[in-house]
């Protein structure tokens, strides 16, 4: 979809929020942060449009999983001596990576049918780090001054969060068997991270620190129990037993919320990348767990707004 397609998209959708029982709709949608640019502080933490290209078709609520931290080991999370070899040749970027990665951007670009002044091109995450495992990605993170494309920062975002998300979700890119992820990033905004490499000026612009203190596995497990153990009570006692959908996704978005908040503590803390909560999220990621919330999510909300027959 152009940025055009997409304006074009919000002005209809918010027509038509205008026609039919305006007020209803606006807290509904806003509060639980489905389709609404405007809605309540939630909904605009996060991007209005996003997730809407995820798709759980002919999948069960239990289907999806991932390796939990026992079946991953814990050793999966412990720093390597080196940097990956296959993507890092004395300690910079091996050529043939970067150009290849740097034809995906490309197309990427071309395919936004929108003029972009990009700032930069970053490679972060566990493999611009030493804690890299068969699990990583390749974390690819555009710079864009959002609000030289449009003053309504909120919905740039959701524009590129729309794109990245189908991009992703219609490519499965492997570079030495690493998955590529693309992001795009408001060049306003402070990203942390103790690794950050630039694809396009060739050169780190953070080179990650070797020595690392012992990572609490203990403490990350426990965390990420707790946030599996809410999903499974909101799954279960709300959604099932009481088909209080409303109370439903109150639920998810104050878990999604709390997951938000914990992993950015733990990269501003002085252990960033290897503190237990973002080792929480790594959990709660490799077990489905963020893709099983946006799927009861949506659930909730269809089961909510649907008017069935007596």
């Amino acid at each position: 979809m152009s940025w055009r397609d997409f304006q074009e998209l919000v002005e209809k959708a918010n027509s038509y929020r205008n026609r039919v029982k305006p007020k209803r709709l606006k807290h509904d949608m806003g509060e639980y942060g489905v389709g609404s640019t405007k809605g309540s502080k939630r909904a605009q933490k996060g991007s209005p449009f996003k997730n809407v290209s995820v798709s759980f078709k002919g999948k069960g609520f239990n289907d999806i999983s991932g390796p939990s931290l026992e079946e991953a080991e814990e050793s999966s999370f412990i720093p390597h001596d080196e940097l990956q070899p296959d993507i890092w040749q004395d300690e910079q970027l091996n050529s043939e990576v970067r150009e290849r990665l740097l034809e995906i951007v490309n197309d990427f670009v071309e395919g936004l049918d929108i003029e972009l002044d990009i700032e930069d091109i970053r490679l972060t995450g566990s493999l611009a780090n030493y804690n890299w495992s068969k699990y990583s990605d390749i974390d690819l993170h555009f710079l864009v001054d959002f609000s030289k494309i449009n003053e309504n920062v909120e919905l740039v975002k959701a524009f590129f969060d729309q794109a990245r998300m189908r991009w992703n979700g219609l490519h499965r890119i492997l570079v030495h068997g690493f998955e590529v992820e693309i992001y795009v990033e408001d060049a306003n905004e402070d990203h942390r991270s103790s690794g950050l490499y630039s694809l396009l000026q060739n050169e780190w612009l953070k080179f990650p620190p070797r020595e690392r203190g012992d990572i609490d596995f203990a403490t990350a497990d426990k965390k990420a129990q707790d946030y599996k153990d809410r999903l499974d009570c909101v799954a279960n006692e709300v959604m099932d037993n009481r088909k209080d959908y409303k109370q439903a996704l109150r639920c998810i978005e104050r878990i999604k919320e709390k997951i938000r908040d914990m992993r950015k503590a733990g990269l501003e803390s002085e252990e960033a990348e290897f503190s237990a909560e973002n080792i929480a999220f790594k959990i709660l990621r490799r077990d489905g767990v963020l893709e099983r919330l946006s799927k009861l999510k949506y659930e909730a909300y269809d089961k909510l707004m649907t008017l069935r027959e007596e």
